[in-house]
Order: C-alpha cells, then sequence, then structure tokens
C-alpha cells in the first residue's frame, strides 16, 4: 500500500500541488511574521514599553523561535512533518491575534515566546516538507521556497505600513491577517505530502526511523555555515543603515537604501538559485555566494562613494541569499547517515539562527571597541569561512526519493519546464 502510494506521488500533478502547497506555507509565514514586525512601533506605543522592556519581550520571541525549531524537529521525527506544519501554522495564526490584545508586558513576553515558538516549529516542518518535495523533483528546488519566504516578508511589510498608515486598530490588523491565514491553511492541506515521505533514516532493510542520533561531521560543518551566513544577515538588518549614516554620510532618507538593496536580491538569487544551483552544484553555489558576499562587503567598507556601496549590499544579498536554503536542502540528504530529516534541518536550523541572533549584538560590541567598520569587517571573514567550508553542502546529491520512479527522460525534461511556484 505504502509503495503504491509513494509511485502516486511521482505524478506531475501530484508533485506540483505539493510544491504550491509548501510555497504557499513559506509565503504565509513570511507574511505573519512581518505583520507582527511591521506593528513593533504600536505594541510599544500600546504599552507605553521602554526600549529594554521592548527587547526583552523580543528576545522571548527569539528564545520560543529556537525552542520550537528543536521541539518541531522531535515532532516532525516522531509524527511526520505535515501534521507538525498544518498545527504550528495554525498556531501561529491564533498567536499573532493574540499579541494585539496583550494587555500588560507579562502578557506579551508570554504572547511573543508562543508566537516565536510556533514560528519556529513551522520553520523546520514546512522545510521538511520542502525537502520531501525536492527529492521528488530530484533537483534543487529549495531556494525557490526561500525566495516564497521573502516575497511575502516584503507583502507583509508593505501591507503593515499601509494599514498602519490608515489607524487600523492591532486586533483588526492581526485578526484579519490570522484568520484568512488560517483559512487559506486549510486550502492547502490536501496538497501537503503524506507523513511517509520525510520519515528520514532507515535501516537498511528494517525501515526504522532514527529521531535522534550524534551529529556527523557533515552536520556540524552544515551548521557552521548556516551560523556565518545568517549572522550577516542579522548584522545587515540591524547595521546596515546606521552604517551609511554615519560612516558614508547618506542622510536618514538614503540610510536604508543599503538594506533595501540587499533585501531585493537576496530575493532575486533566491528566485534563480535553484536553476544555478542545478548547473553549477551546491558546493559551488554555496562557495560563490560566500565570495560574493565577502567582496560585495569589502566594496562597502572601502568606498566612500554611496552608489558603490549600494552595489556592495546588493552583492552580499546576492552571495548570502542562497547559502543557507542550501546548507538545509544538504541537511535533509544526511538522512541515510543516521539522522531523521527534521531533526538534521533542525540542528542547522538552531545553529543559524543562533547566528541570526548574536549577530547584531556582537557587531555593536566590537564596534564600541574598533569602530563601526572594523567591526563590520568580522562578516567578512565568516563570508569566507563559508567559501572555505562549501564541499560540506556537495554531496550526497539529490535524488529522487525511495520508491519514486524518475528514470524516463522524457519525464525529466517535463518537471524541469515546470515554472516555479508562485509563476
Amino acid at each position: 500500500m505504502e509503495q503504491t502510494a509513494r509511485t502516486r506521488l511521482s505524478h506531475p500533478s501530484r508533485r506540483r500541488y505539493a510544491r504550491l502547497a509548501v510555497a504557499f506555507f513559506f509565503f504565509l509565514n513570511g507574511v505573519l511574521l512581518a505583520t507582527w514586525a511591521a506593528r513593533i512601533p504600536a505594541i510599544q506605543a500600546q504599552l507605553s514599553l521602554a526600549p529594554a522592556a521592548l527587547g526583552t519581550a523580543l528576545f522571548s520571541g527569539a528564545v520560543g523561535a529556537l525552542a520550537g525549531m528543536n521541539g518541531g524537529g522531535y515532532l516532525a521525527a516522531r509524527y511526520g512533518s505535515r501534521l507538525v506544519v498544518i498545527l504550528a501554522t495554525l498556531s501561529l495564526c491564533l498567536m499573532l491575534a493574540l499579541v494585539a490584545f496583550a494587555p500588560s508586558l507579562p502578557f506579551l513576553i508570554i504572547a511573543l515566546a508562543l508566537l516565536g515558538a510556533s514560528s519556529g516549529a513551522m520553520d523546520i516542518s514546512m522545510n521538511t516538507q520542502g525537502v520531501a518535495v525536492e527529492h521528488l523533483y530530484g533537483r534543487p528546488i529549495l531556494n525557490s521556497f526561500h525566495a516564497c519566504y521573502s516575497l511575502g516578508s516584503l507583502g507583509g511589510a508593505l501591507a503593515g505600513g499601509l494599514i498602519a498608515g490608515w489607524n487600523t486598530s492591532l486586533p483588526a490588523h492581526f485578526g484579519g491577517i490570522a484568520l484568512a491565514g488560517a483559512i487559506l491553511t486549510f486550502g492547502a492541506i490536501p496538497a501537503l505530502l503524506p507523513s511517509f515521505s520525510d520519515q528520514g533514516a532507515r535501516q537498511e532493510e528494517g525501515g526504522a526511523r532514527v529521531i535522534f542520533a550524534r551529529p556527523t561531521r557533515a552536520t556540524l560543518a552544515l551548521g557552521l555555515i548556516a551560523f556565518c551566513s545568517l549572522f550577516g544577515e542579522g548584522a545587515m538588518a540591524d547595521w546596515s543603515a546606521l552604517y551609511l549614516n554615519s560612516n558614508l554620510h547618506s542622510g536618514a532618507g538614503l540610510a536604508p537604501t543599503g538594506y533595501a538593496a540587499f533585501s531585493i536580491m537576496m530575493m532575486a538569487s533566491r528566485s534563480v538559485g535553484d536553476a544555478l544551483t542545478t548547473r553549477l552544484g551546491a558546493g559551488w553555489m554555496v562557495r560563490l555566494g560566500g565570495l560574493l558576499a565577502a567582496s560585495g562587503l569589502t566594496l562597502v567598507l572601502l568606498t566612500p562613494w554611496l552608489p558603490l556601496a549600494l552595489l556592495g549590499f546588493a552583492l552580499i544579498g546576492s552571495g548570502l541569499g542562497v547559502t543557507f536554503p542550501l546548507t538545509l536542502s544538504a541537511a535533509g540528504r544526511l538522512t541515510g547517515q543516521g539522522q531523521a530529516t527534521s531533526t538534521a534541518l533542525a540542528a542547522v536550523a538552531t545553529c543559524g539562527y543562533t547566528g541570526l541572533m548574536a549577530g547584531p549584538p556582537t557587531i555593536g560590541f566590537v564596534a564600541s571597541l574598533l569602530g563601526l567598520r572594523l567591526a563590520l569587517g568580522l562578516i567578512v571573514l565568516l563570508s569566507l569561512g563559508i567559501s572555505l567550508m562549501a564541499g560540506a553542502a556537495d554531496k550526497p546529491s539529490i535524488s529522487a526519493s525511495p520508491g519514486v520512479p524518475q528514470s524516463h527522460k522524457a519525464e525529466k525534461e517535463r518537471t524541469a519546464s515546470e515554472p516555479p511556484p508562485g509563476s
């Protein structure tokens, strides 16, 4: 029975629907988190929070996200990513609405911790689904999912700004987005892959799953790449505008353009990353990504001219945009080494998001001692480190999931010609 069900998954329309469903969950995750981020000033004003109090609340969300990633990885390995992505998405919608009604700081801290945990569990489970779909296709497609997340973040931020400009109340804004997200989630559920598609490592004969396993050298190397990549991404988000304003004297109006160039090119690189990975291989893409990021930031730090600095930020976004998705894709191919897909993804993603959390304060601490230009030079070194460790993303190569035939040349040509989600 299971073998017959596996064979059904090889049908092009079934794969396409699964791909669209996973792309939707990535897009929705970006929309929900950007919706919250766009109204942080309103939350601060509503509760009269001092910066330190707001920082405490935001930190609780980050801690919740890390806990959710590891808990979600365990649950996905035990019960399948399909169930976890459904429950985590509905929980994230509910928690977003709950944040809008926070009457005090302690309530906000709890709500944001639950929001972060829901997002972390959704992150791991939707990436597990994405890796399973990628295995069905037998070629790289995970970057396209992360491009959908970037598009959702952009859309959520723009919509959030417009809605805030109309003085819409937080309950109406968050509640409306959460309700729409929950309704659409129920519509996407039938297209998700069944649990057996991502059960992870199996014994050669018995087929038993391994939920926890000692991290391998490959897992640790991928975790380091993820850490370095998101360390740089977090630093760009928090320090790029300040650098342009204070070091290049761009003025407050042009200071955000550096991060805008970074973000746009990150989304663009993810949109074309899968096609390039198919041609060049994951290892070379990660290697080139690290070199692009290092050269772009070097240009930013050495040039006194704003247009060249913006070009540098664009190069950084182009380079870092593809590295993290490719590390997750590689982690999803480590299941033959004794780890379930979801727990391998959770280990690598946790390293990455630790870097995302550590990047901004580390840059601030080093900047207080050596200046912001030298502090940002640390990211140049980390980007070069990504290039040196890029071989970890190269093997094993992507192949179809067990029991899913992809042998005919015509079938491969047909799947290669399918448009990406949302196109």
